[in-house]
């Protein structure tokens, strides 16, 4: 009889170990999958995170590219303006400088008409 309860204490033993070792492969499949999926959905956050560092770098690239273009046809813009500036300078200086002989030459044509008159009055007839 006592070999009989060792018997049936050892099968139930047996029997609680294997589904103790059948829950611990449960229990491990179960933090296995939920491992993977945690991995999966933080992979989903990643990708999308690189994803948009790829095109922010992208678009970084295309402004500095951009920028570079529109500072040198500023510099050219530049240029122009200053020789327009210039242009409009060396006109301004003709202008003035028109005006100065005009002005001399009227200065002139009255002296000379002066001296002229001046020279019909004291003439005898």
């Amino acid at each position: 009889m006592l070999s009989r309860l060792l018997k049936e204490h050892q099968a139930k033993q047996n029997e609680r170990k294997e589904l103790q070792e059948k829950r611990r492969r449960e229990a491990i499949t179960a933090a296995t999958c939920l491992t993977e999926a945690l991995v999966d959905h933080l992979n989903v956050g990643v990708a999308q995170a690189y994803m948009n560092q790829r095109k922010l770098d992208h678009e970084v690239k295309t402004l500095q590219v951009q920028a570079a273009q529109f500072a040198k046809q500023t510099g050219q813009w530049i240029g122009m303006v200053e020789n327009f500036n210039q242009a409009l300078k060396e006109i301004g200086d003709v202008e003035n400088w028109a005006r100065s002989i005009e002005l001399d030459m009227r200065t002139i044509a009255t002296a000379l008409e002066y001296v002229y008159k001046g020279q019909l009055q004291s003439a005898p007839p």
